[in-house]
Protein backbone atom coordinates (compact mmCIF):
# COMPACT_ATOMS: atom_id res chain seq x y z
CA UNK A 1 0.00 0.00 0.00
CA UNK A 2 1.37 3.51 -0.57
CA UNK A 3 0.92 6.33 1.53
CA UNK A 4 -2.24 7.44 0.48
CA UNK A 5 -4.03 4.19 1.22
CA UNK A 6 -4.46 2.94 -2.67
CA UNK A 7 -2.77 -0.35 -4.07
CA UNK A 8 0.84 -0.27 -5.13
CA UNK A 9 1.26 -0.80 -8.94
CA UNK A 10 2.68 -4.54 -8.63
CA UNK A 11 -1.01 -4.91 -6.76
CA UNK A 12 -2.91 -3.79 -9.62
CA UNK A 13 -0.98 -5.59 -12.20
CA UNK A 14 -1.90 -8.64 -10.13
CA UNK A 15 -5.26 -8.05 -10.16
CA UNK A 16 -5.79 -7.83 -13.63
CA UNK A 17 -3.83 -10.77 -14.84
CA UNK A 18 -6.05 -13.02 -12.35
CA UNK A 19 -8.98 -11.00 -14.08
CA UNK A 20 -7.82 -12.11 -17.64
CA UNK A 21 -7.44 -15.84 -16.11
CA UNK A 22 -10.82 -16.16 -14.91
CA UNK A 23 -12.39 -14.88 -18.50
CA UNK A 24 -9.96 -16.99 -20.48
CA UNK A 25 -10.91 -19.89 -18.70
CA UNK A 26 -11.84 -22.79 -21.10
CA UNK A 27 -15.34 -23.95 -20.83
CA UNK A 28 -16.25 -27.53 -21.47
CA UNK A 29 -19.69 -29.38 -22.92
CA UNK A 30 -21.44 -32.29 -20.89
CA UNK A 31 -21.84 -35.02 -23.15
CA UNK A 32 -24.95 -35.56 -21.71
CA UNK A 33 -26.75 -32.54 -21.11
CA UNK A 34 -24.78 -30.81 -24.10
CA UNK A 35 -24.44 -27.69 -21.59
CA UNK A 36 -21.53 -25.72 -21.19
CA UNK A 37 -19.29 -25.43 -17.58
CA UNK A 38 -15.99 -24.18 -16.85
CA UNK A 39 -14.11 -27.24 -15.35
CA UNK A 40 -14.78 -26.83 -11.42
CA UNK A 41 -18.55 -28.11 -12.21
CA UNK A 42 -16.69 -31.09 -14.45
CA UNK A 43 -16.19 -34.28 -12.93
CA UNK A 44 -13.22 -36.68 -14.79
CA UNK A 45 -14.17 -40.18 -14.15
CA UNK A 46 -11.01 -41.96 -13.00
CA UNK A 47 -11.11 -44.98 -15.15
CA UNK A 48 -11.81 -43.56 -18.51
CA UNK A 49 -11.11 -40.13 -17.94
CA UNK A 50 -14.54 -39.35 -19.77
CA UNK A 51 -15.73 -35.86 -18.45
CA UNK A 52 -19.35 -34.62 -17.50
CA UNK A 53 -20.89 -32.22 -15.69
CA UNK A 54 -20.93 -33.13 -11.99
CA UNK A 55 -25.17 -32.23 -12.04
CA UNK A 56 -25.38 -34.74 -14.79
CA UNK A 57 -23.32 -37.45 -13.20
CA UNK A 58 -25.22 -37.54 -9.71
CA UNK A 59 -28.33 -37.77 -11.39
CA UNK A 60 -26.90 -40.63 -13.50
CA UNK A 61 -26.09 -42.33 -10.40
CA UNK A 62 -28.74 -42.37 -8.51
CA UNK A 63 -31.25 -43.57 -11.25
CA UNK A 64 -28.61 -46.25 -12.21
CA UNK A 65 -28.82 -47.35 -8.10
CA UNK A 66 -32.64 -46.77 -8.02
CA UNK A 67 -32.94 -49.45 -10.74
CA UNK A 68 -31.92 -51.74 -8.32
CA UNK A 69 -29.39 -53.80 -10.14
CA UNK A 70 -26.83 -53.46 -8.43
CA UNK A 71 -24.13 -53.82 -11.38
CA UNK A 72 -21.28 -52.10 -11.29
CA UNK A 73 -22.56 -48.47 -13.22
CA UNK A 74 -20.57 -47.78 -16.43
CA UNK A 75 -19.66 -44.65 -17.65
CA UNK A 76 -22.40 -43.12 -19.41
CA UNK A 77 -20.67 -42.06 -23.02
CA UNK A 78 -22.08 -45.31 -25.02
CA UNK A 79 -19.01 -44.66 -27.41
CA UNK A 80 -16.42 -44.73 -24.39
CA UNK A 81 -13.56 -46.36 -25.95
CA UNK A 82 -11.92 -47.38 -22.58
CA UNK A 83 -15.28 -49.25 -21.35
CA UNK A 84 -15.05 -47.57 -17.94
CA UNK A 85 -16.89 -47.86 -14.79
CA UNK A 86 -16.88 -45.82 -11.73
CA UNK A 87 -15.52 -46.56 -8.87
CA UNK A 88 -17.17 -46.99 -5.14
CA UNK A 89 -15.22 -44.26 -4.18
CA UNK A 90 -16.89 -41.77 -6.34
CA UNK A 91 -20.20 -43.11 -5.86
CA UNK A 92 -19.63 -42.50 -2.85
CA UNK A 93 -18.39 -39.07 -3.31
CA UNK A 94 -21.38 -38.07 -5.37
CA UNK A 95 -24.53 -39.73 -4.30
CA UNK A 96 -26.07 -39.33 -0.81
CA UNK A 97 -25.34 -41.65 2.12
CA UNK A 98 -28.51 -43.95 1.96
CA UNK A 99 -28.16 -44.40 -1.89
CA UNK A 100 -24.48 -45.08 -1.59
CA UNK A 101 -25.68 -47.85 1.19
CA UNK A 102 -28.21 -49.34 -0.95
CA UNK A 103 -26.01 -49.43 -3.81
CA UNK A 104 -23.87 -51.47 -2.04
CA UNK A 105 -26.32 -54.18 -0.34
CA UNK A 106 -27.67 -54.20 -4.48
CA UNK A 107 -23.73 -55.14 -5.49
CA UNK A 108 -23.53 -57.72 -2.24
CA UNK A 109 -26.74 -59.54 -3.26
CA UNK A 110 -25.52 -59.23 -7.05
CA UNK A 111 -22.17 -61.39 -6.02
CA UNK A 112 -24.22 -63.76 -4.22
CA UNK A 113 -26.94 -64.58 -7.12
CA UNK A 114 -23.81 -64.74 -9.53
CA UNK A 115 -21.47 -67.03 -6.92
CA UNK A 116 -22.13 -70.52 -8.10
CA UNK A 117 -20.97 -71.50 -4.05
CA UNK A 118 -23.71 -69.21 -2.46
CA UNK A 119 -27.48 -68.40 -2.77
CA UNK A 120 -29.94 -67.20 -0.30
CA UNK A 121 -32.15 -69.05 1.87
CA UNK A 122 -35.57 -69.09 -0.11
CA UNK A 123 -37.83 -68.93 3.18
CA UNK A 124 -39.46 -65.57 3.13
CA UNK A 125 -38.64 -64.75 6.60
CA UNK A 126 -35.15 -65.76 6.59
CA UNK A 127 -32.99 -64.63 3.62
CA UNK A 128 -29.32 -65.59 5.23
CA UNK A 129 -26.92 -66.67 2.65
CA UNK A 130 -26.04 -70.22 2.26
CA UNK A 131 -22.95 -71.95 1.14
CA UNK A 132 -23.54 -74.61 -1.40
CA UNK A 133 -21.24 -78.25 -0.88
CA UNK A 134 -19.19 -79.27 -3.38
CA UNK A 135 -20.67 -81.04 -6.98
CA UNK A 136 -20.86 -82.15 -10.17
CA UNK A 137 -21.66 -79.12 -12.45
CA UNK A 138 -25.38 -79.19 -13.12
CA UNK A 139 -26.37 -81.95 -10.09
CA UNK A 140 -28.79 -80.29 -7.81
CA UNK A 141 -27.56 -80.89 -3.93
CA UNK A 142 -29.30 -80.85 -0.62
CA UNK A 143 -28.00 -76.87 1.16
CA UNK A 144 -29.35 -76.02 4.79
CA UNK A 145 -29.72 -73.22 5.92
CA UNK A 146 -27.63 -72.41 8.71
CA UNK A 147 -30.28 -69.94 10.09
CA UNK A 148 -33.52 -71.82 9.85
CA UNK A 149 -32.24 -75.47 9.38
CA UNK A 150 -34.59 -74.83 5.95
CA UNK A 151 -33.17 -78.03 3.47
CA UNK A 152 -33.90 -76.67 -0.15
CA UNK A 153 -32.61 -77.81 -3.37
CA UNK A 154 -29.69 -75.99 -4.77
CA UNK A 155 -31.04 -75.81 -8.20
CA UNK A 156 -34.97 -74.81 -7.94
CA UNK A 157 -35.07 -73.62 -4.52
CA UNK A 158 -38.02 -75.52 -3.27
CA UNK A 159 -38.03 -78.31 -0.65
CA UNK A 160 -35.03 -80.58 -0.52
CA UNK A 161 -36.65 -83.59 -3.37
CA UNK A 162 -34.55 -86.37 -4.18
CA UNK A 163 -36.48 -88.64 -5.65
CA UNK A 164 -37.74 -86.17 -8.56
CA UNK A 165 -36.08 -83.63 -11.05
CA UNK A 166 -36.33 -80.02 -10.08
CA UNK A 167 -38.84 -79.72 -13.25
CA UNK A 168 -41.62 -82.07 -12.25
CA UNK A 169 -41.12 -79.96 -9.19
CA UNK A 170 -41.70 -76.61 -10.83
CA UNK A 171 -45.98 -75.94 -11.15
CA UNK A 172 -46.12 -74.62 -14.97
CA UNK A 173 -49.29 -72.20 -15.64
CA UNK A 174 -50.90 -73.75 -19.04
CA UNK A 175 -51.73 -71.03 -21.13
CA UNK A 176 -53.38 -70.99 -24.54
CA UNK A 177 -50.09 -69.79 -26.16
CA UNK A 178 -48.08 -72.53 -23.69
CA UNK A 179 -46.78 -72.10 -20.48
CA UNK A 180 -46.26 -68.84 -18.40
CA UNK A 181 -43.38 -69.74 -17.31
CA UNK A 182 -40.80 -71.95 -19.10
CA UNK A 183 -38.54 -71.93 -22.53
CA UNK A 184 -40.87 -72.07 -24.82
CA UNK A 185 -40.91 -69.13 -27.27
CA UNK A 186 -43.88 -67.82 -26.95
CA UNK A 187 -43.61 -67.81 -22.56
CA UNK A 188 -44.11 -64.34 -21.45
CA UNK A 189 -41.80 -65.18 -18.34
CA UNK A 190 -38.38 -67.26 -18.54
CA UNK A 191 -35.16 -67.55 -16.53
CA UNK A 192 -31.96 -65.59 -17.30
CA UNK A 193 -29.66 -67.89 -19.02
CA UNK A 194 -26.64 -66.96 -16.19
CA UNK A 195 -28.10 -65.95 -13.18
CA UNK A 196 -31.80 -67.61 -13.67
CA UNK A 197 -33.57 -65.09 -12.60
CA UNK A 198 -37.43 -64.67 -13.56
CA UNK A 199 -37.42 -62.64 -16.81
CA UNK A 200 -41.04 -60.75 -17.71
CA UNK A 201 -41.22 -59.78 -21.68
CA UNK A 202 -44.29 -57.22 -22.62
CA UNK A 203 -43.37 -56.13 -26.09
CA UNK A 204 -40.33 -54.95 -28.63
CA UNK A 205 -37.75 -56.63 -29.96
CA UNK A 206 -35.71 -60.01 -28.55
CA UNK A 207 -32.94 -58.37 -27.45
CA UNK A 208 -33.17 -58.97 -23.71
CA UNK A 209 -30.73 -57.37 -20.95
CA UNK A 210 -30.96 -59.01 -17.61
CA UNK A 211 -31.33 -55.88 -14.98
CA UNK A 212 -29.32 -58.22 -12.36
CA UNK A 213 -26.39 -59.62 -14.08
CA UNK A 214 -26.42 -57.40 -16.89
CA UNK A 215 -26.58 -60.38 -19.51
CA UNK A 216 -27.53 -60.12 -22.55
CA UNK A 217 -29.61 -62.56 -24.66
CA UNK A 218 -32.09 -63.38 -27.45
CA UNK A 219 -35.44 -64.12 -25.85
CA UNK A 220 -36.60 -66.96 -28.16
CA UNK A 221 -33.33 -68.92 -28.42
CA UNK A 222 -31.78 -67.70 -25.05
CA UNK A 223 -28.50 -67.45 -26.43
CA UNK A 224 -25.52 -64.81 -25.77
CA UNK A 225 -25.23 -61.86 -27.52
CA UNK A 226 -22.66 -60.07 -27.85
CA UNK A 227 -22.37 -56.64 -29.67
CA UNK A 228 -21.28 -57.91 -32.83
CA UNK A 229 -23.96 -60.72 -32.63
CA UNK A 230 -26.45 -57.94 -31.54
CA UNK A 231 -25.77 -56.02 -34.75
CA UNK A 232 -26.26 -59.34 -37.39
CA UNK A 233 -29.15 -60.64 -35.20
CA UNK A 234 -32.91 -60.13 -36.03
CA UNK A 235 -36.15 -61.63 -35.85
CA UNK A 236 -38.54 -63.60 -38.14
CA UNK A 237 -41.96 -63.31 -37.58
CA UNK A 238 -41.63 -59.22 -38.96
CA UNK A 239 -40.66 -58.35 -35.60
CA UNK A 240 -38.43 -55.61 -35.03
CA UNK A 241 -35.29 -57.00 -35.39
CA UNK A 242 -32.48 -55.93 -33.31
CA UNK A 243 -30.14 -54.34 -35.88
CA UNK A 244 -32.97 -52.15 -36.83
CA UNK A 245 -33.49 -51.27 -33.12
CA UNK A 246 -29.97 -50.52 -32.20
CA UNK A 247 -29.78 -48.27 -35.42
CA UNK A 248 -32.93 -46.49 -34.83
CA UNK A 249 -32.04 -45.40 -31.08
CA UNK A 250 -28.58 -44.35 -32.31
CA UNK A 251 -30.02 -42.23 -34.99
CA UNK A 252 -32.57 -40.83 -32.47
CA UNK A 253 -30.34 -40.04 -29.86
CA UNK A 254 -28.12 -38.55 -32.50
CA UNK A 255 -30.97 -36.39 -33.68
CA UNK A 256 -31.70 -35.64 -30.17
CA UNK A 257 -28.46 -33.59 -29.86
CA UNK A 258 -28.42 -32.05 -32.88
CA UNK A 259 -31.64 -30.96 -31.85
CA UNK A 260 -31.07 -29.24 -28.92
CA UNK A 261 -27.81 -28.02 -29.63
CA UNK A 262 -30.13 -26.06 -32.47
CA UNK A 263 -32.17 -24.96 -30.05
CA UNK A 264 -29.47 -23.58 -27.93
CA UNK A 265 -28.26 -21.61 -31.13
CA UNK A 266 -31.51 -20.29 -31.59
CA UNK A 267 -31.77 -18.54 -27.97
CA UNK A 268 -28.18 -16.87 -28.80
CA UNK A 269 -28.41 -15.71 -32.57
CA UNK A 270 -31.78 -14.74 -33.82
CA UNK A 271 -30.15 -14.84 -37.42
CA UNK A 272 -29.91 -18.44 -37.32
CA UNK A 273 -33.78 -19.46 -37.30
CA UNK A 274 -34.33 -19.55 -41.40
CA UNK A 275 -31.23 -22.03 -41.55
CA UNK A 276 -32.41 -24.03 -38.63
CA UNK A 277 -35.82 -24.36 -39.48
CA UNK A 278 -34.89 -25.48 -42.88
CA UNK A 279 -32.45 -28.21 -41.59
CA UNK A 280 -35.45 -29.60 -39.06
CA UNK A 281 -37.61 -29.75 -42.26
CA UNK A 282 -35.07 -31.92 -44.01
CA UNK A 283 -34.36 -33.59 -41.07
CA UNK A 284 -37.91 -34.88 -40.35
CA UNK A 285 -38.58 -35.79 -44.22
CA UNK A 286 -35.43 -37.91 -44.39
CA UNK A 287 -36.37 -39.58 -41.26
CA UNK A 288 -40.45 -40.44 -41.82
CA UNK A 289 -39.64 -40.99 -45.77
CA UNK A 290 -36.62 -42.64 -46.56
CA UNK A 291 -36.38 -44.60 -43.80
CA UNK A 292 -33.88 -46.11 -42.07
Amino acid sequence: MGSAGKPSPDTMTSDKSEAGDLALEPLLTCKLCLCEYSLDKMTTLQECRCIFCTSCLKQYMQLAIQEGCGSPITCPDMLCVNHGTLQEAEIAYLVPVDQFQLFKRLKFEREVHLDPQRTWCPAADCQTVCCIGPNESGVPVPVECPACHMMFCSSCKEAWHPQRLCPENQALVTTEQGSLIGTETEAPIKQCPVCRIYIERNEGCAQMMCKNCKHTFCWYCLQNLDVSAAEKKYLDEGQLGAEVSLKLHAKFFTNLGILVLGITWLISDANFIPFFIQCFYLFQHSFFHKGL
